[in-house]
């Protein structure tokens, strides 16, 4: 297969095991661009990338950026805090505003769940979901995935937890589909009020207790508490929480085996990881954010080359 089964990327849940296993195979080929003297290739010279973000994002956005720029694509960035959406204008109106410049591709972050979908249907374009809500942040996913093929050869067959806030969390929820649709494991483990009442109906088992769920897992993805999501108090403290749900390196040591730690950042070190955890070698962090780049660059191409044809 040389081609994706999709013109968007909307959510994993859109994905077959062919288009991921094509991601990986492209972004194999852009991480060995991004590692050479020069960066950049000049695949897309002629593709206009629209970035809109409705929310704040640092390490998403920069990492879009530069993988638009490494793939040689004019760039624009659209911050909603600055922009016409303060005045009343619409999602559509405005999006229809930046797409009469020629743009053929928007890369969009909402707080409203479904966003992406619905600008897909009402514009020409193609759209890539870059967080909507609390409901997937499909490239996450892929890339949390693809770190985990690069560290322990494939995704299949593994055990892997996720830890923390799953309600708030969209990168569980892609997590969750992505993994499953590659033959792995998923357990979520946290605080009764931070698991969705229903994840079950998903096929992943829900463990309350970390040592335990640690003790099963071949990789422990960490999560941090959402608290701008938040808006009544889900745990008592958040000491209470890194008591129970922080993983320190006194515990991973005490484990009868190796375990991979990987965390989509930002971290809040000493609550869901300590300082020890996140530097150590078993931590994959950064190269979840390396990996980022190549994901994103084999996404931003596969769908590209849609446009072309």
């Amino acid at each position: 297969m040389s081609e994706l089964s999709v013109n968007h990327l909307l959510g994993i849940k859109y994905l077959n095991q062919e288009d991921i296993k094509l991601i990986f195979e492209t972004a194999d080929h852009f991480k060995e661009v991004i590692n050479r003297p020069i960066k950049k290739v000049p695949s897309l010279r002629d593709i206009t990338i629209a970035n809109l973000f409705f929310e704040n994002s640092t390490r998403t956005r920069l990492s879009f950026e530069l993988a638009e720029k490494r793939l040689s694509a004019d760039v624009i960035n659209f911050s909603a805090a600055q922009s016409s959406l303060k005045k009343g204008e619409t999602l559509i109106d405005t999006v229809n505003n930046i797409l009469s410049m020629k743009v053929d591709m928007v890369v969009m972050r909402h707080p409203n769940p479904g966003a992406g979908i619905f600008l897909s249907r009402h514009v020409e374009a193609n759209i890539i979901n870059a967080g909507d809500g609390a409901h997937e942040h499909p490239t996450q996913a892929l890339l949390d995935s693809y770190s985990i093929r690069e560290r322990l050869g494939e995704v299949k067959g593994k055990n892997v937890v996720i830890v923390g806030d799953i309600l708030h969390s969209r990168v569980a929820l892609s997590n969750i589909f992505a993994l499953q649709l590659q033959g792995a494991k998923v357990k979520v483990c946290g605080p009764k009020t931070l698991i969705p009442k229903h994840i079950e109906k998903l096929g992943v088992k829900v463990e309350t207790n970390l040592r335990t769920a640690l003790n099963w897992c071949d990789v422990a993805n960490m999560l941090r508490v959402q608290n701008e999501r938040m808006e009544i108090s889900y745990f008592p403290s958040t000491r209470e929480y890194t008591q129970q749900f922080g993983v320190t390196k006194k515990l991973l040591d005490s484990l009868d085996k190796n375990i991979v730690i990987m965390h989509p950042g930002p971290i809040n070190r000493g609550v869901e990881i300590t300082s020890d955890v996140a530097d150590s070698d078993q931590a994959i962090i950064l190269d979840q954010v390396e990996n980022g780049v190549a994901i994103r660059m084999a996404i931003i191409y596969l769908l590209a080359s849609k446009i072309k044809q």
